[in-house]
């Protein structure tokens, strides 16, 4: 595993601010490639909530670098830019956030395959939040269909998404304890 220098001169420091960075640019990146357009009819609907994805590892694995706050700030970001109502996503992404990082004891030095169990879990409570939600300002259900093919296709791509966020887990500074 890559080290970074604790501490040091001004470059040192500078390179480790700059890594902690990592995990809020990844997540804004994910972000952005969520609202991206294609020409997939609907995918807006049954896109992947891969924003939910960098929310659920960081918090599992280095919530110093990516506190409520920023949680926040990003599910606003992704409200804005996807065109939901406004604190949908801020909301259910600081709910997961608060759950997750609850629950991150267990997580640690289980298997991916336990992790990715729990991931599909938070997921499919996310999206469910999501669908009521939506279904309520709507003022009557929505279909269900896209929620649910939403959340198989997030289920399927988590794990090529995390070994995203696990390579770059390497380089970042170790936490201060």
């Amino acid at each position: 595993m890559m080290q970074t220098v604790k501490s040091g001169g001004p470059w040192a420091k500078l390179d480790n601010f700059a890594r902690s960075l990592a995990p809020g640019l990844m997540t804004l990146a994910l972000i952005l490639l969520s609202v991206a357009p294609t020409k997939i009819p609907g995918w807006s609907h049954i896109a992947p909530a891969l924003v939910l994805m960098s929310v659920y590892y960081w918090a599992i694995y280095r919530p110093d670098l990516l506190p409520a706050i920023v949680v926040f700030a990003m599910g606003l970001i992704e409200d804005v830019l996807s065109g939901a109502p406004i604190g949908v996503h801020a909301f259910t992404l600081l709910v997961a956030y608060g759950l997750v990082v609850s629950q991150r004891r267990f997580f640690h030095g289980k298997s991916f395959g336990v992790v990715w169990w729990g991931f599909m879990l938070v997921a499919a409570g996310v999206i469910a939040v999501e669908w009521l939600l939506m279904s309520a300002l709507k003022g009557a259900p929505i279909d269900p269909r896209p929620a649910l093919f939403s959340l198989m296709l997030t289920a399927v791509i988590y794990p090529a998404v995390a070994a995203c966020f696990i390579a770059a887990h390497r380089i970042l500074p170790q936490p201060d304890h």
